[in-house]
This record gives C-alpha cells, sequence and structure tokens, in this order.
C-alpha cells in the first residue's frame, strides 16, 4: 500500500489541481498522471448553468469526435428485414426485429448503442422501462431514429456519441483513451466543448459553462479554463 501512497503523491506533484488548464494542456497532464496498467477512458465533466428540469434548458445534441472514442461500439439495428443487409454491411453486431425485442424484454442490453427506423419505433418504445435508464432509446434527434440505417450504425461506429446535461446540471462524456496522443485527446475535447457552446439554449441567464474537468479512470480531474467557452 505503501507504494501506491508515493506513487499518488509524485502524480498529485507533477500539476497544481487547483489551476485552470488549456485544453491542449489538459490533455498532455491527463496522460502524465494517469497509473492505470489498462488503456484507462478519458472523460470531460463539464457543468452548465441550466436548470435541466426546464424543457427550454435541457441541453442535448450529439457530436462526432474526429478520432473516434478508442471504444468499440457494439450496434444494434432493430430493423425491417429489407433493411437487414444494408446495417450487415455498414457493420452492425446484431440485425433483427422480433427476436430482439423479446430478448430486451427478458432483460438483454448488451450493446452501446440501438438504432431503428420511423416504423419500428411503436414497438422498441415499448422497451421503455428497459432502454430509458440505460441510456440506450432510439431518438430521432440523435440520428438513431432514421430511414438512412447504414449512415446511422457507420457513424456509431466511427465515434459519434450523443450526450445530455443530468439532472445536477452536468454533461459527462468520453472523448477518448489514455493511449491516444495528446493532440487527438485535444481536438476531441474542443469538438465537444464547442458543439456544447452551439447548443446554448437562449433562455440560460448567466454564465453557461461553469466548470470543465478532464480526467481518466482513476486520475484526478484537471480543471479546464472555462473563460475560454463563456
Amino acid at each position: 500500500m505503501a507504494t501506491l501512497t508515493k506513487k499518488r503523491k509524485a502524480i498529485i506533484a507533477k500539476f497544481d489541481a487547483t489551476k485552470a488548464h488549456t485544453v491542449a494542456d489538459a490533455s498532455k497532464v491527463v496522460k502524465e498522471i494517469t497509473t492505470t496498467k489498462f488503456d484507462a477512458s478519458v472523460d470531460l465533466a463539464v457543468r452548465l448553468g441550466v436548470d435541466p428540469r426546464k424543457a427550454n434548458q435541457m441541453v442535448r445534441g450529439v457530436v462526432t469526435l474526429p478520432h473516434g472514442t478508442g471504444k468499440t461500439m457494439r450496434v444494434l439495428a432493430i430493423v425491417t428485414p429489407d433493411k437487414e443487409a444494408e446495417a450487415r454491411a455498414a457493420g452492425a453486431d446484431f440485425v433483427g426485429l422480433d427476436e430482439y425485442i423479446e430478448k430486451i424484454k427478458g432483460g438483454w442490453t448488451d450493446v452501446d448503442v440501438i438504432i431503428t427506423m420511423p416504423s419500428v419505433m411503436g414497438k422498441v418504445g415499448a422497451l421503455g422501462r428497459v432502454l430509458g435508464p440505460r441510456g440506450l432509446m432510439p431518438n430521432p434527434k440523435t440520428g438513431t431514429v432514421t430511414m438512412d440505417i447504414g449512415k446511422a450504425v457507420t457513424d456509431s461506429k466511427g465515434g459519434k456519441i450523443d450526450f445530455k446535461v443530468d439532472k445536477a446540471g452536468i454533461i459527462h462524456a468520453g472523448i477518448g483513451k489514455v493511449s491516444f496522443d495528446a493532440q487527438k485527446l485535444a481536438e476531441n475535447a474542443q469538438e465537444l466543448l464547442s458543439t456544447i457552446v452551439k447548443l446554448k439554449p437562449s433562455s440560460a441567464k448567466g454564465t453557461y459553462v461553469k466548470s470543465v474537468t478532464m480526467s481518466s479512470t482513476m486520475s484526478p480531474g484537471i480543471i479546464i479554463d472555462n473563460k475560454l467557452f463563456n
């Protein structure tokens, strides 16, 4: 246990936890202070000056990270038989209709993204109790309810993520892995942050981006200067 404490002290000594960094500097620091043996995920937590209980202050969107997430996305396409070949050709991991509706009713949710089409949404909508809490419910706003199944699958496999503000007013999103080089992490972070800024609700008053923190699995949080986004 002593070695871990020493290691931890060495990590904390490497950077000032109270200092606000640029996105580029934070991306370098997160690589330096991560000590996990596995390839840790890198995440952003963005606290917004909005009241998510008000419909006109809900911040939700999609962004395609220029360098992907580093995570292999498991995609389920719930489609009619005429769309199955298109979904498979685009790389969907699971393709079907009623058999997957039944599996999900039974509690199966071993996927990262579910894509479906408007004509099937009635059946998928009935799975809200299972899919809703896991953030898996397809939504036209995020491009996961569409007739262009092939593009939706390709986008999901290629680094498209959707995000929304939680009850505490915070957006949490993964922007890559520690193994990414710092510039790629910074470009992914910048893409997400500029998308969030563009989505500022007109009804939001005061400071919009209250704080931004970057961290990896198990690392301390690195403060990013929020003045860069207000």
